[in-house]
């Protein structure tokens, strides 16, 4: 948390990650993900990654990429273990989690969403009826079943991180950030979760560039910012 971010390249900013870290990573299948660190993030040496993010990303990109996105840093083995809603656009994903090189925890999307949001504002879990009676009850982030007035319930741990690593379309000289439509997606709520976030900005404005009323993640949150890149 830093109320003057340091301005660094997406090189600069996959420098920073360490091996072993847990990583947010932003975005619906790459909309909304921050593509350039990600690209730069997979051609380090960087292994052991513990990556929070809501799918596995897909094998075959739009631009005719073999790997897209964080597809890239599950290819290389760069990640020991992922923790998101599905792997189903990822064959490869898949395979790693079949034969013991991926350690995989899937819990349903509006869940993490609500696990991550809990662990930014500090909260002690989330309360769902999503799950009872399934598999998730099974997850190591599940810590059991409550009935409140009658209707049962889980409890699922709140979801922090060492580093998020959010996109947005405009990032101001303080680190305000304004993510365009659904691309705020998982944004909001990872820049809140985790001890440093770097944000890759489609376009730095100066500050007032963003109108305070579409401010969408407050410049205190963010450590890093990187210019550059499209959705």
């Amino acid at each position: 948390m830093s109320l003057n971010p340091k301005f660094i390249t997406a090189k600069e900013a996959a420098a920073l990650i360490p091996d072993g870290a847990s990583v947010m990573l932003s975005g619906f299948v790459g909309c909304g993900s921050a593509l350039q660190v990600i690209d730069e993030l997979s051609k380090t040496d960087v292994k052991g990654l513990r990556l929070i993010m809501n799918d596995s990303s897909k094998q075959n990109g739009p631009d005719g990429d073999e790997f897209y996105s964080w597809a890239k840093l599950i290819h290389n083995g760069q990640v020991d273990g992922y923790l998101g809603s599905h792997l189903g656009t990822n064959r490869e994903a898949q395979e790693m989690q079949n034969d013991g090189r991926l350690n995989v925890d899937l819990v349903p999307q509006g869940s993490l969403a609500e696990m991550i949001r809990a662990g930014g504002y500090g909260l002690g879990a989330v309360v769902t009826p999503t799950g009872v009676d399934t598999l998730v009850e099974k997850s190591p982030f599940c810590l059991g079943r409550q009935t409140i007035e009658g209707r049962d319930y889980l409890l699922m741990k709140p979801v922090t991180a060492d580093w998020a690593i959010v996109k947005g379309a405009k990032v101001d000289k303080v680190g305000n950030v304004w993510y365009k439509g659904t691309t705020s997606n998982f944004n909001i709520v990872m820049a809140t979760a985790a001890d440093t976030v770097i944000a890759e900005a489609e376009q730095v404005v100066e500050i007032g560039g963003i109108a305070p009323e579409d401010v969408r993640t407050s410049g205190v949150f963010v450590d890093y910012v990187v210019e550059g890149g499209l959705y």
